[in-house]
């Protein structure tokens, strides 16, 4: 499977104005391997999941196939950062007692991964995936984001995005499921770090290389109303989930 980069030109916004997920995940994650203290975290883009997971477990081998996703992701002296595949992580067999993909699930040949997870991950661990879709903030403002989303730019997003529109339930999950409490992302933002945000996105940024202007100008003044005289706004993503024990 070739590797196509979505998010190298922009690795730096990317890593300044992405959600932070909330510590209670990880949490929940060190219960699926009480005993467990190594982790992969696959898909690791600025490292975010990677550092948080640092914190619960021993070792993190975090691994991205985006060479400037890696040079921009955040050190911490218990992540070892490679540049590799989700389907030839370079790790050793067995080496690891948890699997995790934050938001990164979609870009991977999902046979090819899963071979990978039974190599890499020891019989007891586990394998967990999680993602996010649109935020909401309030009506006013997630209209003017949906708008943007599917109307503007909604021509522009790969393929692969349809399994996010799907919360990934459509791909055959091969180990047993495990179904987690609810987890949201919350964060509180000016409307300036919600157009920040929204410049990220893998449509935007392939607007902008075909079109040679930014969507996300046609929909700013709009936004800016809606969003009104606070300066601080909740804004809030549900996570959803695949989880499975490695048998």
């Amino acid at each position: 499977m070739s590797f196509r980069d979505h998010f190298s030109s922009h690795s730096s916004s990317y890593s300044e104005f992405r959600p932070g997920y909330p510590k209670e995940l990880f949490s929940y994650l060190k219960t699926l391997v009480p005993n467990g203290t190594s982790v992969w975290d696959c898909g690791t883009g600025n490292g975010q999941a990677a550092v948080s997971l640092a914190e619960v477990f021993d070792a993190v081998v975090a691994t991205d196939p985006s060479a400037n996703q890696i040079a921009e992701a955040d050190a911490h002296t218990k992540v070892r950062y490679l540049v590799a595949s989700a389907e030839n992580s370079t790790l050793e067999n067995l080496q690891v007692d948890l699997v995790t993909v934050a938001q990164a699930f979609h870009w991977f040949d999902f046979d090819s991964f899963f071979a990978e997870v039974r190599r890499v991950c020891k019989p007891g661990g586990a394998l967990a995936i999680w993602g996010y879709g649109l935020q909401t903030t309030s009506p006013e403002v997630d209209a003017v984001v949906k708008r943007l989303y599917g109307e503007i730019t909604g021509s522009y997003w790969p393929p692969e995005r349809r399994y996010v529109e799907e919360e990934y339930k459509t791909v055959p999950f091969p180990f047993p499921e495990i179904s987690p409490p609810e987890f949201f992302m919350r964060e509180g933002w000016t409307v300036e770090q919600l157009l920040g945000y929204l410049r990220t996105w893998s449509s935007v940024q392939k607007f902008i290389r075909k079109n040679g202007n930014d969507p996300v100008s046609e929909v700013e003044t709009e936004l800016r109303s809606a969003w009104g005289d606070e300066k601080i706004r909740s804004v809030r993503w549900p996570l959803f989930f695949r989880i499975g024990k490695i048998l």
